[in-house]
């Protein structure tokens, strides 16, 4: 395991800091392993009652225990725990016991404690202070309870008191580390394309990216517009960016669904933005969501592709109302209004959208520091601009 670039004896908080498989999940498993079994070199004694949480019940299966990477795959046969998916619990033959938990839910852990947890990609959380809070009051269990979090940065209040606080042990992973595990096509593809950029920054090196000083929107902007609930609406739309091609290195289709209540105040309720998909499983996605919402019209930008775009939604359900945009000015021109009406707090993000909020913040006059197309704000431009800066249309009310 990488090595504690703060050492502390005994530490409470052992951050784990790294980028896209620089092998944070097998750090987790490993320590799981240590702490459940009773290593020396892990604790001073098994620890018997332990929390696992992810982003979803579903990460959490998928990566931190069944994973290649995960708790059952670091385990000998002789000492491996059982896994009860439908009961969300480990238990080893020597009576350590690890609940599974959701980040979706922070009331989950409102009653349960534990002497040691660990945290999985917390920085993706939609209720990351809420989610933590309460794992505070469950860690009062034995002598000296402690937690690891791994993650992939993301500039984060909480993140950033850890980083503040000299009691918390900190350690880095680059993705470039763990090379000799890593497919070649990776390392290709993804680390050569990325490296050295801001994006790359953050998912290869596990560095966290401040705001960039010329970016429309700010982390603190986005901050302080989140709600975990939306009011009636009068108004909703799912907003389509078609990629130009559905080739594997084609840009997303973005589409992102926003709606008005009657104040005026608008609501980005979802984003389903997609990457590899054909034309017609794209609009089978965003005539879902259109279905799912209710909403009033799909709007599709047609610029990329012309009239295919409304064309191919038409042949998946042609019951929906399809409104066509074209831009006539540039993506900057066109998103700084929008992030006006977030500055005079107008506009709502409905929980968190990490990829979304990342592309608002890393765009300015130059666009994106990758050289991507920003696809899921090209799409929150479109909707939010039908539903705030065009005439008002008739609405009807409905609740979510």
């Amino acid at each position: 395991m990488p090595g504690l670039s703060r050492h502390h004896d005994p530490w409470t908080l052992w951050l784990m800091l790294g980028g896209r498989g620089a092998g944070k999940t097998r750090t987790g498993s490993e320590w799981i392993r240590g702490i459940a079994l009773g290593e020396p070199d892990f604790t001073d004694a098994p620890m018997r009652r332990i929390a696992l949480i992810g982003e979803t019940f579903s990460d959490v299966r998928n990566v931190m225990v069944e994973g290649p990477a995960g708790i059952l795959a670091v385990h000998a046969r002789r000492e491996r725990p059982t896994w009860s998916p439908s009961l969300r619990k480990l238990e080893w033959p020597n009576g350590a016991v690890a609940h599974v938990f959701s980040a979706e839910d922070p009331d989950s852990l409102r009653g349960p404690q534990f002497e040691a947890a660990w945290a999985d990609e917390l920085a993706k959380w939609k209720h990351v202070e809420e989610v933590w809070d309460m794992l505070q009051f469950g860690l009062r269990l034995g002598a000296h309870p402690r937690q690891m979090v791994t993650t992939t940065p993301r500039p984060i209040p909480l993140l950033k008191r850890f980083l503040a606080d000299p009691s918390v042990a900190v350690s880095r992973a680059r993705t470039s580390d763990n090379a000799a595990n890593l497919a070649p096509a990776f390392l290709e593809a993804v680390v050569g394309r990325y490296a050295g950029t801001r994006l790359g920054r953050q998912e290869l090196d596990g560095d966290i990216i401040e705001d960039r000083p010329d970016a429309l929107w700010t982390r603190d902007m986005i901050e302080a517009s989140r709600v975990d609930g939306v009011p009636p609406l009068m108004r909703i739309v799912v907003a389509v960016d078609p990629p130009a091609s559905s080739s594997k290195r084609a840009d997303a289709c973005g589409i992102v669904a926003a709606g008005l209540d009657e104040g005026g105040t608008a609501y980005v309720l979802e984003d389903a933005t997609a990457s590899g998909l054909k034309p017609p499983e794209w609009a089978t996605k965003a005539v879902a969501l259109y279905r799912r919402l209710q909403a009033d019209a799909l709007i599709v930008e047609t610029n990329q592709g012309g009239e295919m775009a409304t064309s191919v939604i038409r042949e998946v359900d042609p019951s929906v109302p399809v409104m066509s945009v074209r831009a006539t000015r540039g993506k900057y021109l066109r998103a700084e209004p929008v992030s006006v009406l977030y500055a005079q707090g107008r506009v709502r993000h409905v929980r968190a959208f990490p990829e979304l909020e990342d592309e608002l913040c890393d765009f300015g006059p130059g666009g994106l520091t990758s050289g991507r197309s920003p696809d899921r704000m090209d799409a929150l431009v479109w909707a939010l601009t039908e539903l705030m800066l065009r005439d008002r249309k008739e609405p009807r009310v409905r609740m979510l």
